[in-house]
This record gives C-alpha cells, sequence and structure tokens, in this order.
C-alpha cells in the first residue's frame, strides 16, 4: 500500500512541477512556485512518516529531470520550426528575428509566401503531434483533436506581432 501511496505522490509530484513551473524554469534556469509548492507537499509528507526523505529527495530528482527532458524537447521542437520558417522563406533566423523586434509579423515578412509559410508551418506541427503520439505523450483521438486547431494557430501566430511562438498584439493592434 505504501508504495502505491508514493506511486501516486511522485506522479502528482512530477505532473505539478510540470504544469507549474515548467515554463518558469525553461525561460530563466530557475524553480517556480510551483516547484515550492511540491517541496512545501513532500516536506510535510515526511514530517508525516507518509514518506522518507530519501523518497522526497528522489520525486524532486524527477521533477527536475522531466522538466530537462521537456525544455530538451520543446528546443529541438522549436529548432525544426525555425528551420521550416528559414527554408520557406529563404532568410536566416537572424534577420526573422530582428524583423520581428522591429514590430513586423512573420506574415508581413513572409509577404507572398504567407500561405507556403503556413502550410509548411502545420505540417512541421502535425509532425510534432505524431511523434507525441508515438512517444506515448498523446492518443491518437488526442492528437486528431490537436490537428484540426494546427492551421487556425498557426495563422494566428503567423500574423501575431511578436512572431511565431511569442504572446503579443495582433498586426494593427494597440497594447
Amino acid at each position: 500500500m505504501k508504495k502505491k501511496v508514493v506511486a501516486v505522490i511522485a506522479t502528482a509530484a512530477v505532473a505539478l512541477t510540470l504544469s507549474g513551473s515548467a515554463v518558469a524554469s525553461a525561460h530563466d534556469g530557475k524553480g517556480g512556485k510551483g516547484e515550492d509548492k511540491i517541496t512545501s507537499l513532500l516536506s510535510s509528507l515526511v514530517s508525516k512518516g507518509t514518506i522518507s526523505q530519501s523518497q522526497a529527495n528522489a520525486i524532486v530528482q524527477a521533477a527536475k529531470d522531466a522538466r530537462a527532458a521537456g525544455k530538451v524537447a520543446m528546443d529541438k521542437d522549436r529548432a525544426a520550426i525555425d528551420a521550416v520558417v528559414t527554408s520557406t522563406l529563404g532568410i536566416s533566423i537572424d534577420t526573422i528575428k530582428t524583423r520581428l523586434k522591429a514590430g513586423e509579423t512573420l506574415a508581413a515578412i513572409a509577404g507572398d509566401k504567407k500561405a507556403a509559410l503556413i502550410t509548411a508551418i502545420s505540417t512541421e506541427v502535425n509532425k510534432q503531434i505524431d511523434a507525441a503520439v508515438t512517444a506515448g505523450k498523446l492518443t491518437a483521438a488526442q492528437a486528431s483533436t490537436e490537428k484540426t486547431k494546427t492551421t487556425e494557430r498557426v495563422t494566428n501566430m503567423v500574423e501575431r506581432v511578436k512572431g511565431f511562438g511569442h504572446k503579443g498584439n495582433k498586426a494593427g493592434a494597440r497594447a
């Protein structure tokens, strides 16, 4: 019974850490509030004798390892999309970044290649969704649902002022 409790706690801890602080950790390399909450939760469980300190340490390490692996995967996927963008547009990523920082959208940068860009990025995103199914991270049903939204999401991101993958205002909108 105790092993089941530890397994449930470990699963919950990893899930909470990933959902609560993965974005912050990937952004600045530091743990966030989610990590603090898990540490607090685990400390409470250690003090109650539900789990040992070594089990708590193992859970924290597993969460850190999962965040690191998630960041590596996210960086790989991002690099693949960047490669699609640069090959479709025929310009360097540095040029694209400079133009995006100047306030242009990917749609404006693409010009008459906008439709081809959206198609190419959508194809890459769908390949990444398929890879997530193969890796067991998504079910076929989840993948199907996500794929139905791909073109719309990519189109919105291409038209966003701060560029693909970054939150920002749509072209012409005021902050």
